[in-house]
């Protein structure tokens, strides 16, 4: 890695400066200092790194293509909302340095290793030696306590130093503050509960682990074999490991791993029957994909595809319009949004579509047809289908998902049936039908969809000129990429059932559709069974804000459409809910929301069909390392509290919190319980969020997780907090027992 490299930092194609980069000695903050005044601009830390991409790839680097070859270009890419970072280096071997640096940085190691090495440790370390001696005063660790979000009493805080303080120096260092670090951090709830399946509280023997699995943890399929797992990749003792047994240390590392998380490690891979038909999954989807602000004045990005389709989005929107020079651009039309040419969205869908391996969805504005036809529009090897080669039981009952993958399907208006494409042209008149009426056929009508997933499917409206607005147009080369997702208008649901087929959709907004919900709930679930249906924003959520989605998964809407680039409890939803089946994008509904004559309806108990009713008993025990409130005032510590919510068919929304304990953010104790009735388990989702308590305001947002109940794991578990923008916050953790029951 380079020391103080000259590189440029670039924000538009006239905003390039000049600034020194340099790693510092932590190998864990880079900053970088402007060349003119030698002043540091700005620091950050390896951990806020996603990812590094090479070459021209962002709008910015893309814009200066012809300036700077791709050799000397990167983009530093950061979690969560934070804006990329463009860089230009002075040669290609200083790029492929930064580069290939900063990967090996960021890569993930596993928890073991990452407590071998003390990783945390050596972390707090650097942030608290003030004077960089490599050695810390009492002074500098009651600093230290109030970074960690500790508030600890001053005799205590001293005690622990000077009993770690072996040399009595008067400071520690190297393995003393080791040895300060594991004081401060013993887990005595995890100890305990250690203890009670110990014969003698210093180790677990191989019979004494399986007990304990199968009577606490509900592991009773090849709980022996599972048992020798857990010692030979969690215990750091090479003696303990060749005797078969677990130490204290080696059972806090397997409760804080994979194994000891509340989602279940199984379900984190491809668990689902994925060869159903494609009106048989939920489908992970976004709205306007492109904008990564608010829907008047916000900035359109590619950043906007490439954050949703790595967070698993399979629906994406691109709205065409008239640009320049005959090439369409991308932008939220009739607004003062900033525009992106549809050649750059194409090729970034190019490249990032098919990293999850399963079909998408898109809609967007279109141009007119000459201009989105021309040859130069898609770039390279497209992916979208006519229908060709498409086997024939694709078009009933539905399209059927393992046979789409990796192809790209095009949701628009259709010239004719889905027949005349695979069977050839019949003289019929031409289908162009709106999608919805009234209002909601204006929205769409500017709207071309895309939507991507173990296929990819572009959902497209496909319409005349922006300024040919009473004139539709509709090209035949358009109308034939439309195979299975045919807009159609929704006029009730007999006339659906009886006039319309499975390869058709319908898009509703979400006051419609909370009208049918209300009005006709068994009828949504039925129709819902059979054809695809898409849900969109309110257009006066101008500020880019969502509605909740679990209402109407509640009655299988596949294609549930939110704002990716808000944060909050409805993506919180969507994150949980696809966050299983290899974050591939799709779900499985339940069996009884795929059953065609079936009777259930969200809101009528009599109709719940299922594993419900089941109760779920949760005893929160402790928080480990709880990160404190963004802005709060130097020195201030949290009083953190827990709340957790059921999300599901109205009779199971609930929710239930803890009491608050003061002025400890870093290992608070509730031990306390939480029980819940879920009736209907298949589609209840659980919201666990930790809050800093505020008597005179609002409490503040701390750290939450969430996942479908169908992934929870029984027993004691670590729940793995996850920030605002869904990204992980470590080590920041609960720790919960958990039972379910009938």
């Amino acid at each position: 890695m380079q020391e103080g490299t000259l590189m440029r930092k670039v924000k538009s194609k006239s905003w390039k400066k000049q600034r020194y980069f340099k790693l510092q000695d932590d190998c864990m903050t880079i900053w970088y200092q402007s060349k003119r005044t030698g002043k540091t601009e700005s620091a950050f830390s390896i951990s806020d790194v996603e990812t590094v991409r090479e070459g021209h790839q962002s709008e910015v680097l893309q814009s200066l293509a012809e300036e700077f070859p791709p050799e000397r270009c990167f983009t530093i890419v950061f979690y969560g909302r934070r804006g990329n970072l463009d860089l230009i280096a002075g040669s290609a071997e200083e790029a492929q340095c930064w580069v290939q640096g900063l990967r090996q940085l960021i890569e993930p190691r596993s928890l073991t290793s990452a407590l071998a090495s003390c990783t945390w440790i050596r972390d707090w370390f650097q942030k608290a030696d003030k004077n960089k001696d490599g050695r810390m005063n009492f002074k500098e660790v009651q600093r230290l306590l109030k970074m960690m979000n500790v508030d600890m009493n001053e005799d205590h805080a001293l005690r622990l130093f000077q009993d770690a303080d072996k040399s009595e120096s008067g400071t520690l260092e190297g393995e003393e503050f080791v040895l300060f670090y594991k004081a401060l951090t013993q887990r005595d709830e995890v100890l305990s509960l250690f203890q009670d399946f110990s014969e003698d509280g210093k180790k677990l023997t191989l019979l004494e682990l399986v007990d304990f699995l199968r009577q606490e943890q509900l592991e009773n399929e090849g709980t022996e074999e599972l048992a020798m797992e857990l010692i030979d990749k969690y215990e750091p003792s090479e003696t303990a490991r060749a005797l078969h047994v677990l130490s204290a240390d080696g059972f806090l590392m397997y409760l804080c791993a994979p194994e000891g998380s509340i989602f279940n490690p199984r379900h984190r891979a491809l668990w689902q029957d994925m060869s159903q038909p494609l009106c048989h999954y939920f489908i992970s989807s976004s709205h306007n994909t492109y904008l990564i602000e608010d829907q008047i004045r916000g900035h359109s990005s590619i950043e906007g595809y490439i954050r949703a389709l790595k967070r698993g989005c399979r629906c994406l929107e691109v709205d065409c319009w008239d640009g320049p020079n005959g090439e369409p651009v991308v932008y939220h039309g009739h607004t003062f949004t900033s525009k992106i040419p549809f050649r750059e969205v194409v090729s970034t869908l190019g490249k990032y579509a098919f990293k999850v391996g399963h079909p998408s969805l898109g809609s967007g504005d279109i141009c007119s047809p000459r201009e989105l036809c021309a040859p130069t529009t898609f770039p390279g090897n497209s992916r979208f289908h006519t229908g060709d080669g498409y086997p024939r039981v694709l078009t009933s009952p539905s399209a059927i998902l393992q046979e789409l993958k990796h192809k790209i399907l095009l949701k628009g208006k259709k010239i004719g049936r889905l027949e005349d494409t695979l069977d050839g042209p019949e003289d019929e008149a031409p289908d162009v039908s709106d999608d919805d009426n009234g209002a909601e056929a204006e929205e769409e009508r500017r709207r071309v969809k895309v939507v991507l997933g173990a296929s990819a499917l572009i959902r497209g409206i496909l319409y005349g000129s922006a300024l040919q607005k009473d004139k539709e147009t509709l090209a035949q080369v358009l109308s034939d990429c439309v195979v299975y997702c045919k807009n159609v208008s929704f006029r009730g649901f007999q006339e659906a059932r009886s006039s319309s087929r499975p390869s058709e959709i319908s898009s509703f907004s979400e006051a419609k559709a909370r009208k049918l919900i209300r009005d006709a709930g068994n009828e949504f679930v039925r129709h819902n069974t059979w054809q695809l249906t898409r849900i969109y924003p309110s257009g006066m959520r101008t500020d880019s804000s969502n509605y909740s989605p679990q209402e109407m998964w509640n009655v299988g809407c596949q294609i549930v459409a939110l704002n990716f680039q808000t944060a909050g409890m409805e993506m919180d939803l969507c994150d949980g809910l696809f966050s299983q089946n290899g974050c591939c994008g799709y779900v499985l509904k339940p069996p009884f929301m795929r059953d065609e004559e079936t009777l259930f309806n969200p809101s009528d108990p009599g109709s719940w069909e299922g594993l419900g009713p089941i109760t779920l008993t949760i005893q929160v025990i402790s928080g480990q390392q709880l990160p404190k409130v963004s802005n709060s005032k130097e020195g201030a510590i949290i009083d953190p509290l827990v709340r957790v919510e059921i999300h599901g068919v109205p009779a199971d929304q609930a929710h239930q919190e803890t009491k608050y304990i003061e002025n400890n953010g870093f290992n608070p104790r509730w031990d306390e319980t939480l029980q819940f009735q879920v009736n209907v388990p298949e589609l209840a989702l659980v919201r666990f969020v930790v809050e800093d308590y505020d008597k005179t305001s609002r409490n503040d947002f701390v750290g939450q997780f969430t996942l479908a109940f169908a992934n929870i794991k029984p027993g004691y578990r670590h729940i793995h907090l996850l920030s605002k923008d869904g990204t992980n916050i470590p080590p920041s953790s609960l720790f919960v027992h958990i039972r379910i029951s009938k």
